[in-house]
């Protein structure tokens, strides 16, 4: 018997809000688990072996890994609402965009755990040299943008959920870098993607 799809993750990863954005444009239906892998009760190991989220489980019980993976079934299995091209060098555009926000996610996320150590513990190094890859991210993200209304042109798309997202994750946990005002282009953006529901519904709280 199949069961219904499920979305296992936390609220405040950036990765877990891509997804949870992707299904909602495209009208997925999903059972949302809320499981933190930092939990020492968390069962997200049982579903992938890396012990990250999101995991999407599928009906027959199998399971997807990698925000990049999920999504990209996520379009394939929904004809509503595209959200990547068909043709192969725009949608490599696309997911270009989605490479570079994620990365920025991926170096703000290792600042955070690092500074999670003891104080005495922690390595002002490899600190600064994840902070220099987000800055020259969100620096690359604001000259790719310009002056379009979104980061591909004149269409929404997964590569505007992506920057979101990080842009997202960065005003929650690294409010001091004050992106807004170094790239007033990216916060245009994320204020426009703001007024869609999926934004609003999935802001990252603690």
């Amino acid at each position: 018997m199949s069961q219904k799809m499920k979305l296992i993750g936390s609220l405040t990863s950036p990765f877990v809000r891509k997804v949870r954005i992707v299904a909602a444009e495209k009208f997925v239906e999903y059972e949302f688990v809320l499981d933190v892998p930092w939990n020492d009760d968390t069962h997200v190991p049982d579903f992938n072996p890396l012990g990250k989220v999101p995991v999407w489980v599928l009906e027959d019980g199998k399971t997807l890994f990698d925000s990049r993976v999920i999504v990209e079934y996520l379009e394939n299995v929904s004809p509503v609402g595209h959200l990547l091209p068909k043709d192969a060098r725009p949608r490599i555009a696309v997911k270009r965009w989605e490479a570079l926000a994620d990365g920025v996610c991926d170096a703000a996320a290792l600042v955070f755990v690092e500074k999670k150590r003891p104080g005495d513990r922690q390595d002002p190094d490899w600190i600064r040299r994840q902070m220099g890859k987000v800055e020259a991210g969100l620096k690359a993200l604001s000259e790719e943008l310009g002056q379009q209304t979104w980061c591909t042109g004149e269409f929404f798309c997964l590569a505007d959920i992506a920057v979101g997202c990080a842009l997202g994750y960065l005003d929650f946990r690294f409010p001091e870098i004050d992106w807004r005002r170094k790239h007033p282009n990216l916060s245009e953006l994320y204020d426009r993607l703001m007024q869609r529901p999926a934004f609003k519904d999935t802001i990252p709280v603690a």
